[in-house]
């Protein structure tokens, strides 16, 4: 038999060393010692094979817009959202998806190969939607790419958001979203809940809702987004992103939600570096870090997948699509640092986000599409910990991207030698 690419030496996620062929897109073979004829054959000696990073939680309409029209001054999730309101009525389609589409080249030299976006529908032109649908077409070879549809000013708050929702559907947005602790008042925040999830049960579509994104440990609409998967039958279709409040929560009653969301089955998307960035800052000291209880969740069971959020917009003003970026401030605010807590954390950033949007057709196994990428590292932790160079990310068959390892030169007197930053720690299973 030959195939199309034969990968030779490559170091799977879980330890063991194989090669990996391709053939007509898909993974044909993963087995040590291949030894077959092949279109191309490209030797990854040592170097980890990991499937492709998946993002569960990104704003694509705003992304590359940082500084327009100004600077957030004072860094706040607030202040962020009234300065996307400035920056919407200035948008055109064209710039929209022009700053979406130089955001997908560098998601995919990054090999980050599926994305869910939130998308505004509050503006009553629904511009970025329409923009985001053709940039979903003209990507759909090599990224997955799942909309939201979000309710940026409120379901109810927003005057025309409801019928907006129903409008972006109609065109084929993906997901219904929602954002009840903006709502004018608590009750209003439930009632979207309910809403909205109808909806999506009617509609026979997944939800995704930022969920008491706030420092305030009574903004509880996660209860009532459990309660409404459970009396809906949505489980395993239903995420919570941010969920942030529950950093501040009484322990008390967390020990009551976890098991609610974990009996219906609804995931858990925070999003490290924007949380540890916008929480707290109403706080002297000590600060709260913000983010959600990510370790308990993963002791009941909870499905966790890590998101980027922002990249150079009116919310964050840093960013590169690095999903190991993600994986490593989550390890440090999760204070996640065993072996298999870090291994976790890279499986956020990979297999747990690609569960959490429904991905069948994703993973290192034969007989899935061929999507991977090679890191220059030699497990997920060594990943993590060096933010390691993608030296070939393969998208649906083909190889997208790819850079050679090159090792630093260092040239100090009686000190000349190639630095490299590479050092495996023991495996303790």
């Amino acid at each position: 038999m030959s195939f199309d690419i034969l990968l030779k030496g490559g170091v799977l996620p879980d330890g063991s060393s194989a090669d990996v062929a391709v053939k007509d897109g898909r993974i044909s073979a993963i087995a040590p010692g291949i030894e077959a004829e092949a279109g191309e054959t490209i030797v990854i000696t040592g170097n980890l094979v990991s499937p492709p990073f998946v993002d569960p939680h990104f704003h694509m309409d705003a992304t590359l817009s940082y500084g327009q029209p100004r600077i957030n001054g004072s860094g706040t999730l607030l202040e962020g959202i009234g300065l996307w309101g400035e920056l919407k009525p200035l948008l055109t389609h064209e710039a929209v998806k022009q700053r979406a589409l130089a955001y997908c080249d560098w998601a995919a030299s990054m090999g980050l190969l599926a994305i869910r976006t939130h998308v505004d529908i509050c503006d009553d032109r629904l511009l970025a939607v329409e923009a985001l649908l053709e940039v979903k077409q003209e990507i759909s070879h090599y990224i997955d790419l799942q909309l939201v549809a979000f309710p940026q000013d409120g379901l109810y708050r927003s005057p025309t958001a409801r019928q907006n929702t129903i409008r972006a559907l109609d065109l084929g947005v993906d997901v219904v979203g929602g954002i009840p602790h903006f709502e004018r008042t608590m009750a209003d925040g439930r009632a979207s809940v309910t809403e909205l999830c109808q909806i999506a049960a009617q509609r026979g579509l997944m939800v995704d809702m930022h969920c008491d994104e706030s420092d305030d440990p009574l903004s509880r609409h996660i209860e009532q987004l459990a309660f409404e998967t459970q009396r809906l039958g949505l489980h395993g279709r239903v995420a919570g992103s941010h969920l942030t409040s529950m950093h501040s929560m009484d322990n008390y009653y967390v020990s009551k939600l976890l098991p609610l969301m974990a009996e219906a089955e609804v995931a858990a998307i925070p999003n490290p570096l924007i949380n540890i960035t916008l929480q707290g800052r109403h706080d002297s000291y000590p600060k709260r870090r913000g983010m959600t209880r990510v370790p308990e969740m993963l002791a009941h069971g909870i499905r966790v997948g890590f998101g980027q959020d922002c990249v150079l917009d009116p919310w964050y003003s840093l960013g590169t699509a690095d999903m190991l970026d993600v994986a490593f401030m989550g390890l440090h605010v999760a204070q996640m640092t065993s072996p298999d807590d870090m291994r976790r954390c890279y499986e956020m950033v990979t297999t747990q986000s690609a569960g959490i949007m429904g991905l069948t057709d994703y993973g290192l196994e034969v007989g899935k599409r061929a999507d991977l990428v090679v890191l220059d590292a030699g497990n997920p932790i060594e990943a993590i910990r060096l933010r390691a160079t993608r030296l070939l990310v393969m998208a649906r068959g083909r190889v997208i991207a790819q850079r050679a390892a090159s090792p630093m030169r260092l040239n100090i007197p009686g000190r000349e030698a190639d630095i490299d930053r590479r050092f495996l720690v023991p495996d303790p299973r």
